[in-house]
């Protein structure tokens, strides 16, 4: 059990030092290293590199954005041999559709807690 703390904490750990060394090497603003990583997991995912990653660390390499972009691949591959071509477009949305629910309302719920204000 520890070895699976170990082995997703340095996974992710990894992957976090990439952004971070992206940020501060290149003028890449924080915005498009998000997206970066999530189509580097759409890419990654679909062509079946990342889900090695993930079996060797769990959570170390579900958590990050590259997972999200993991998770969207792998749903829209199992879309599209359940309903076709349709899948391409459903695919994504039905893989991911609980975890940008919970990013909504998190989101909205801190805004009705802290009041925020415009600058």
């Amino acid at each position: 059990m520890i070895m699976m703390f170990i082995k997703a904490f340095v996974v992710g750990g990894l992957i976090c030092v990439i952004g971070q060394l992206l940020i501060d090497l290149t003028k890449l603003t924080p915005a498009k290293i998000l997206v970066l990583f999530v189509c580097l997991g759409v890419l990654l995912g679909g062509i079946g590199v990342y889900q090695p990653l993930v079996d060797f660390a769990g959570a170390g390499a579900t958590v990050p954005l590259t997972g999200f972009g993991n998770a969207l691949a792998k749903g829209v591959k199992e879309a599209i041999q359940r309903d076709g071509f349709l899948g391409v477009i459903t695919g994504g949305f039905t893989a991911c559709a609980a975890g940008v629910t919970v990013a909504m309302l998190s989101g909205l719920i801190v805004a009705l807690i802290c009041k925020p204000k415009d600058k």
